[in-house]
């Protein structure tokens, strides 16, 4: 079974002290940077845009993996790939042709991944997971850091699970949203690979500390 993933969400970092968080994620036992990117049009919320995600990557020494948390995300896909994201999330509430987004994706060389709403069928992918690299399952409402997990995400991670494994997909599966200690295990058992963790990491008295637990949860 492959390492299950950690990718604390920039978006709980403490923007003023950017640089010394990036630092810290870098010495960590994480896996990836999680980078929340939002339009306030398709989600209520603005989170930051191109020279942020300019200033990550210029710091960053692990993958950097970017959620697109915007309208008509085909304007961008070019732009991203050459600010250095190496895994680029679109939402499919967003695409109109999805197959197109994703082609468009991997031909700028990046790997190419899709963001479902709490609300939106994993049924829905049935057709597409073999162009996917990672499907997003959002574990809160999309928009806000800091809310709380959506219960229902487990069995949406295992009925995700078998659409892959029926289609013989390697696509991987990552929970983003109200991620904690309490129920990191449960989503890996339940069949994830990659948890993202913005608040608890963040917003703990020892982020380093935190960090390797998680990791040892979800070994």
């Amino acid at each position: 079974m492959p390492d299950k993933l950690l990718a604390p969400s920039l978006l709980a970092a403490d923007f003023a002290n950017l640089q010394r968080d990036i630092e810290m994620v870098n010495e960590s036992e994480a896996d990836w940077f999680h980078l929340d990117v939002m339009d306030g049009v398709f989600v209520p919320n603005i989170s930051f845009g191109m020279p942020v995600v300019k200033a990550i990557a210029n710091h960053a020494r692990k993958t950097l993996d970017v959620h697109l948390m915007i309208v008509e995300p085909d304007r961008y896909i070019t732009t991203f790939s050459e600010l250095g994201a190496n895994i680029l999330t679109v939402h499919y509430e967003a695409c109109t042709h999805l197959h197109r987004t994703l082609q468009a994706i991997k031909m700028a060389g990046m790997k190419a991944g899709v963001a479902l709403n709490p609300h939106t069928s994993v049924k829905l992918l049935e057709d597409s997971i073999q162009d996917i690299d990672l499907v997003c399952l959002m574990s809160v409402n999309p928009g806000f850091g800091g809310q709380s997990f959506i219960e229902n995400t487990y069995q949406k991670v295992k009925d995700l699970r078998k659409i892959i494994e029926q289609k013989k997909s390697g696509t991987l599966i990552e929970i983003d949203g109200g991620v904690n200690a309490g129920n990191a295990k449960k989503l890996v058992t339940a069949g994830a690979d990659v948890l993202v963790a913005g608040s608890f990491v963040f917003k703990s008295q020892h982020p380093l500390e935190t960090i390797a637990s998680l990791k040892k949860e979800i070994a």
